[in-house]
């Protein structure tokens, strides 16, 4: 079965519409000013929701009901963080954004570190959002393939076509405004759904919370692949196993890192008016994205037990994986198999929505943290303002290009979910960012020399990790080398790929920390750089007069 003539137009009108918007916001992002950060002049309620679109994506909208379906609620912990993440950004670090009037999230570093540092964070924040950029069309281009049966790869081509345009010509505004709509079509989307598949089911509501709750699929558990059944978390600290505590404390740190560091977060809450506005708006996303989160997972449940009372093979190899299916096709399988026509247009543009919101930001931050921290500061000093704009527009088509190669590599994928992947692949590309910038913030030790090697080390960890989990090397490589079998086995998993994350940032904090107080302490003034140097009411904003 393939979508109507009824659907074909909804999606025409929607690509359209969002296409649209580009030129029209392009009148005002002549200047960097006005394509990066709008020139300041949002206001909250508008920034939070697209706040929100863009942390949603469609590894919301694709993968958290894909991996419901298949495992159960393990991965929705770190989620749970979130408030808690934003408490602490509230208090520690917009006020520092806001009060240097940053551009982008790392000429803070240079200030507390030096220029190399900056470099540095920049360049892994960029590789990091390559990877996101690759993963999100990768999700959107499996819904493109299933309601069209066109070759995946020309999905995945097709899927960034109308994104890329409008971030490239509208900047910042354009990016704003796109994740505005786009926010309540993707909760429109997931209504719809979840709304026909509870009236399909007799009971509703009440069967599919029982069925499920009879096979484990609330309980905090995942996937043994050993047994192919689904087991308990344990509740306490590891770092070789996936335990509720240590979920949640991946969580609390993934936050601080994404609103600590990452240019999608901060690029938006410094395109707010005020302070207060940019509070409001990071609240606005925490309010939206927590239930959000829940509902996906819901809705993958939902789908399990839909599926359970009306038996599909296909539905079933993708919860087995038999015959190559991937738990990440099932809801993009239920719209196009079982949602009457209309039905589906509308859904399909909010899974698209949710893809394209993000991966709009992702284009703008990458092409704004190129610029302002790499290009305009190492590469081209001093030239016209009109210049950086071209190179921010040039940098946003070569993310583009490198984001339909990437989504093309992850065809070849093969894990539990895309979520799965996902989290491991964020771990991986962390790069101590977060320890970094505690070590700036909280303390008053460190230079340029200290965190350089804390730099190393973090990289040659996360190497290290980078090996063991794409299987480089093999027990008896190992053993060649005088191991025992045990020694290495343990050397080939030494912590799950999940905690890379935790013990990179801890490498980068305390080694940096430790080699500055041996042999390089501090001497360069420190005011208004930590928490600990900066007067009380230094960063409060003036408030505009009403």
């Amino acid at each position: 079965m393939r979508i109507s003539t009824l659907d074909i137009i909804i999606l025409v009108i929607y690509f359209i519409g969002m296409a649209a918007i580009g030129p029209i916001c392009s009148r005002r992002s002549k200047t960097t000013e006005g394509y990066f950060v709008g020139n300041r002049s949002f206001p909250g309620w508008l920034v939070g929701l697209s706040m929100f679109a863009t942390s949603i994506s469609s590894v919301t909208f694709v993968a958290y009901p894909a991996d419901a379906y298949k495992t159960a609620y393990l991965r929705l912990l770190p989620c749970l963080m979130l408030p808690i993440g934003i408490y602490i950004a509230s208090k520690v670090f917009l006020p520092f954004c806001r009060r240097a009037n940053v551009t982008s999230a790392f000429e803070y570093l240079e200030g507390r570190f030096g220029p190399g540092v900056r470099a540095y964070a920049a360049v892994a924040f960029i590789a990091g959002q390559f990877l996101r950029l690759s993963l999100v069309l990768f999700l959107v281009s499996l819904l493109v393939h299933e309601m069209t049966g066109l070759d995946p790869y020309l999905c995945i081509l097709l899927g960034g076509v109308v994104t890329s345009f409008y971030t490239i010509t509208g900047g910042i505004e354009a990016v704003i405004w796109t994740d505005f709509i786009q926010s309540f079509l993707l909760w429109g989307g997931g209504f719809l759904c979840l709304g026909l598949i509870i009236w399909r089911i007799d009971g509703g509501l009440g069967t599919i919370i029982s069925t499920a709750a009879a096979d484990g699929k609330f309980m905090l558990g995942d996937l043994d692949m050993t047994t192919k059944t689904l087991k308990h978390a344990p509740l306490g600290l590891s770092l070789t196993d996936k335990t509720v505590t240590m979920m949640l404390l991946l969580g609390l740190l993934g936050w601080l890192t994404e609103y600590s560091s990452n240019q999608n977060v901060i690029q938006k809450y410094v395109a707010t008016k005020n302070p207060r506005e940019a509070t409001k708006a990071i609240w606005i996303c925490c309010l939206c994205s927590v239930p959000t989160w829940a509902f996906f997972m819901f809705l993958g449940t939902s789908l399990y037990v839909y599926f359970k009372l009306n038996p599909s093979p296909e539905a079933a190899d993708m919860l087995t994986g038999a015959n190559g299916a991937k738990a990440d096709q099932i809801l993009p399988f239920f719209m196009i198999h079982h949602l009457p026509m209309g039905a589906a247009g509308l859904v399909i543009a909010g899974v698209l929505a949710a893809a394209m919101s993000s991966l709009s930001s992702s284009i703008n931050a990458i092409s704004a943290v190129s610029v302002v921290d790499i290009y305009k500061r190492h590469v081209a000093k001093g030239r016209p303002d009109k210049h950086y704009v071209i190179a921010a527009k040039t940098i946003a088509v070569i993310s583009s290009v490198l984001m339909l190669a990437g989504a093309a590599l992850l065809m070849r994928a093969d894990s539990k979910t895309l979520q799965d992947s996902a989290t491991k692949l964020g771990s991986l590309f962390a790069a101590g960012l977060l320890g970094l910038y505690m070590l700036g913030f909280l303390t008053k030790r460190g230079d340029g020399r200290a965190v350089a090697f804390g730099i190393i080390c973090t990289l040659v960890f996360t190497a290290y990790m980078t090996a063991v989990e794409m299987k480089l090397f093999t027990v008896e490589d190992v053993m060649r080398l005088g191991a025992t079998k045990g020694m290495a086995t343990w050397i080939l998993q030494p912590i799950d790929t999940y905690y890379t994350r935790v013990i990179g940032d801890l490498l980068m904090f305390c080694a940096s920390y430790a080699l500055a107080a041996v042999l390089f302490p501090n001497k360069k003034d420190l005011t208004n750089l930590t928490v600990w140097t900066t007067p009380r009411g230094a960063y409060d904003e003036p408030e505009p007069a009403k």
